[in-house]
């Protein structure tokens, strides 16, 4: 599959989308002290189709059941991804505010269009022993990342990646996107953004690169193999002291999808998943990926297909592959984008470019 990266080589080089950040990061932050958390809102002016796929044993989310097949409503209006564990999904009654008074959600009384019912699926990771355990993100975390969304946004130790860990390293936020360049979907962009969280490594011990360079190579990414002595101390670094963790994050393109296309591109969003953190999908992970279309890219006529098939089952395989990669370079992304905070070392640190 021929792409290219995008122009921002994020989530927002989908049109429609914008993303912001609300965070509290204490200079002298550690396990255990001071306040490390935080929220990030993927914001879809006018609503995009969505779906969700739920992998990990142990997810914290809200609203996922809305993005069943079978229900009702086929569009959300924002993504909440947040720190602090269940607390931290107060922070969607910030964003469902923000939303409110924007008039942005389910039209619901023709007569008076404030009144309108926002949809805003959420899921958490479990960031609470870096910082503070009681320092979480509160309803005004949610409202002041969806009030900063914008189509430029920072990543590695922001929003929702601040407490997040990558096994023995720092996670954080990534995004990448591709233009794909040939065939059905010629022209139609791909993008993602990933809170990397696991308990499972995020790089290989017997080379010392991310897992997820796989695809690509280290070159695509700057990376040269580690010097013996920074890998064996590499691999000296302790565990993850507990198995709660989650990867969690949003693929997006800019093909009109429908719930079923939708779902198809966040279960191929775990593939990513799987090729950049190991292990991936534990009894105790929240590992969970949506997917959003925005429908601003039209597609050209489809092939002619016995009606047994989906009229776009073509664009929606392409879609998928691309979906995976995106996912994968998103997380090598986070890691290479984090900086350490307090005892928890960075990629960077640990092996500098």
């Amino acid at each position: 599959m021929q792409v290219q990266a995008g122009q921002r080589n994020s989530l927002t080089d989908v049109s429609g989308l914008l993303v912001g950040h609300h965070y509290a990061l204490d200079p002298d932050a550690t396990l255990g002290s001071g306040a490390a958390t935080g929220s990030t809102v993927v914001f879809a002016p006018g609503g995009a189709t969505a779906a969700v796929d739920v992998r990990g044993g142990g997810p914290g989310t809200r609203e996922t059941d809305v993005l069943d097949l079978a229900t009702t409503v086929r569009q959300v209006n924002a993504l909440l991804f947040t720190g602090g564990s269940a607390y931290g999904l107060a922070a969607a009654d910030g964003v469902m505010r923000w939303l409110e008074e924007r008039r942005e959600g389910v039209p619901m009384d023709a007569t008076d269009p404030s009144r309108v019912v926002p949809i805003v699926p959420a899921a958490v990771v479990y960031d609470l022993p870096l910082g503070a355990w009681d320092i979480r993100p509160t309803a005004e975390f949610g409202y002041r990342a969806a009030d900063a969304a914008a189509l430029d946004f920072e990543r590695g130790v922001v929003g929702a990646g601040v407490g997040a860990r990558a096994g023995a390293l720092k996670g954080g936020i990534g995004s990448a996107s591709v233009v794909i360049g040939e065939g059905v979907a010629a022209g139609a962009t791909v993008s993602a953004l990933v809170v990397a969280n696991s308990a499972g490594s995020a790089f290989d011990p017997r080379t010392g690169l991310p897992w997820g360079v796989g695809t690509d190579g280290p070159d695509h990414f700057g990376l040269r193999p580690p010097t013996a002595e920074q890998l064996a101390h590499a691999n000296t670094l302790p565990a993850k002291g507990m198995r709660l963790n989650t990867t969690i994050g949003v693929v997006a393109t800019d093909a009109p999808l429908n719930p079923t296309g939708c779902q198809r591109l966040a279960t191929s969003a775990h593939d990513g998943l799987a090729r950049a953190i190991r292990p991936a999908h534990a009894p105790f992970d929240g590992d969970t990926f949506f997917a959003l279309a925005t429908g601003t890219w039209q597609p050209p006529e489809s092939f002619p297909l016995p009606p047994a098939f989906p009229p776009d089952v073509f664009l929606v395989d392409v879609l998928c592959t691309a979906a995976a990669l995106c996912v994968e370079r998103a997380i090598v992304d986070a890691i290479l984008s984090a900086h350490s905070v307090g005892e928890v070392p960075a990629y960077s640190a640990l092996f500098p470019r």
